[in-house]
């Protein structure tokens, strides 16, 4: 076991754990940020997606040794009072069926977004590959991360 202290959310935190153990369950088990969900365990789904440095990063397969010193930002972070216009659109294009993959696909539009402010529906389907929805919502996830990126 070992300290790693880290930036989440804008808040420095210091955490004990094994150096290979998942970012996903540092964040999960030791600062209770349940947001993030466990999925596949294999970098595969999106469900455990989170910004580390501004860049969409799979939490399940992420040591934390491999963290420090770098920003973390969670869906609890990316706006508090979810005002975020990604998840105002959510909600007005009534995106989520069972809710469960929903704070990868956010935080994976998010950095999209971050990086290409007015992508074009090619652009956004490229980047939002890798995020699965079981429920099948990946036109109406489309349609709120267009809207989102006109605000």
């Amino acid at each position: 076991m070992a300290n790693y202290k880290i930036k989440i959310n804008g808040e420095t935190r210091t955490v004990e754990a094994d150096p290979d153990t998942p970012l996903l369950w540092v964040l999960r088990d030791s600062l209770e940020l349940r947001g993030t969900k466990y999925g596949c365990g294999v970098a595969q789904c999106g469900a455990c997606t989170v910004h580390v440095d501004g860049a969409a990063m799979r939490s399940c397969s992420l040591p934390i040794s491999q963290i420090e010193d770098q920003e973390v930002k969670t869906i609890e972070g990316l706006s508090p009072d979810l005002s975020h216009p990604l998840q105002e659109a959510w909600r007005e294009h009534d995106v989520p069926q069972c809710g469960y993959c929903q704070a990868g696909q956010i935080m994976s539009a998010a950095a999209l977004l971050a990086d290409n402010p007015s992508p074009s529906e090619k652009e956004i389907e490229s980047f939002m590959n890798g995020n699965i929805c079981r429920c099948g919502t990946y036109n109406r996830i489309k349609a709120a991360i267009q809207t989102a990126a006109k605000k």
